[in-house]
């Protein structure tokens, strides 16, 4: 394949060593995150499909937030696997694009979904006494829906953009395809490509973040007014959401960082620790802070599924 196609069939991952016999131990590892990471979100998606007192807002948006965890992953870490083995790190072009666009609409949809969640924690808080006449089902389920088209609308401009561009180069510095590193590869000026990929950058994550912002002050001040009870039962309920909202904000950080820098200037070690940590944290963090620090989750294993284990697990599944 030439260097100077505008139009390359293939990309190549140059950030990949021949590692030998090693290759195999990277593989074990990571192989053994993608079990813990489907392992643990669908614990907390089985919890709570199957118990009816979960059936709550707050329950049901920890269950999206893990059913985008492991929409993430699967368009990570198979590809990625595959690469830990494999002598040539060749991806087709399609392919290449639809890991951009499921890795992109991933951490979009986290940040909307915490988002959301921000949001119900402070009708639960500020608002007692309208919460269950605001956080109706018809009103979860059309704030998911928005969370989760709001980013696929955003992103597909962005795509667009990103596939119509002439490239010169079929080299990305990066483990995985990210539109910053195709852009890179673009043969002619892309001022264009980055105002509107900072422009979306400040509607779909620093507006959030803003919300977010603006939420947790609203509940300080009722806390602040509150009794220590009162704001001992809110720190319980909104500590994992903030740990969880604070971590992503963190691996996002990491991640865009590493799209503003010369990649070819950056160690390999650096760049696969910075592209993996948004990847492999927020997946096993999320599962672990609500299942460890909400007790409604935790009670029902410790009760049930320790108990009845697998057989109990199937038996609900199979019930009609």
């Amino acid at each position: 394949m030439s260097n100077n196609s505008l139009t390359p069939s293939y990309f190549q991952f140059t950030v990949f060593a021949d590692y030998g016999p090693l290759r195999y131990l990277f593989f074990s590892l990571s192989l053994l995150i993608y079990v813990t990471i489907i392992s643990a979100n669908l614990v907390i998606v089985l919890s709570v499909c199957l118990e009816t007192s979960l059936h709550q807002p707050m329950y049901v948006f920890i269950c999206s937030l893990c059913l985008n965890s492991l929409y993430g992953s699967t368009g990570f870490f198979p590809r990625f696997l595959m690469d830990l083995l494999s002598d040539t790190h060749f991806i087709s072009r399609p392919l290449c694009f639809t890991q951009m666009y499921v890795i992109h609409t991933y951490k979009a949809h986290e940040v909307n979904i915490l988002t959301v969640m921000a949001y119900d924690r402070f009708v639960a808080i500020c608002q007692p006494l309208h919460y269950h006449s605001k956080m109706t089902f018809r009103t979860v389920l059309l704030l998911l829906i928005l969370a989760a088209l709001y980013p696929v609308c955003v992103i597909s401009f962005l795509f667009y953009l990103a596939t119509s561009l002439p490239l010169c180069g079929d080299k990305l510095q990066r483990i995985f395809c990210t539109t910053w590193s195709i852009v890179e590869l673009s043969c002619v000026d892309a001022v264009v490509m980055s105002i509107a990929g900072q422009f979306l950058a400040v509607i779909m994550i620093f507006i959030p973040l803003s919300f977010v912002l603006y939420t947790y002050l609203r509940i300080l001040l009722v806390c602040r007014r509150s009794s220590s009870e009162f704001r001992g039962k809110a720190l319980q309920t909104c500590l994992p959401h903030i740990v969880t909202f604070v971590n992503f904000c963190i691996s996002i950080f990491c991640e865009g960082s590493l799209s503003q820098c010369k990649t070819d200037e950056a160690k390999p070690f650096v760049i696969v620790v910075l592209s993996l940590e948004f990847i492999i944290i927020s997946p096993i963090s999320n599962p672990l802070v609500y299942g460890l620090n909400l007790p409604q989750i935790r009670d029902f294993w410790i009760s049930k599924g320790r108990k009845n284990g697998l057989f109990y697990i199937i038996q609900r599944l199979l019930k009609p």
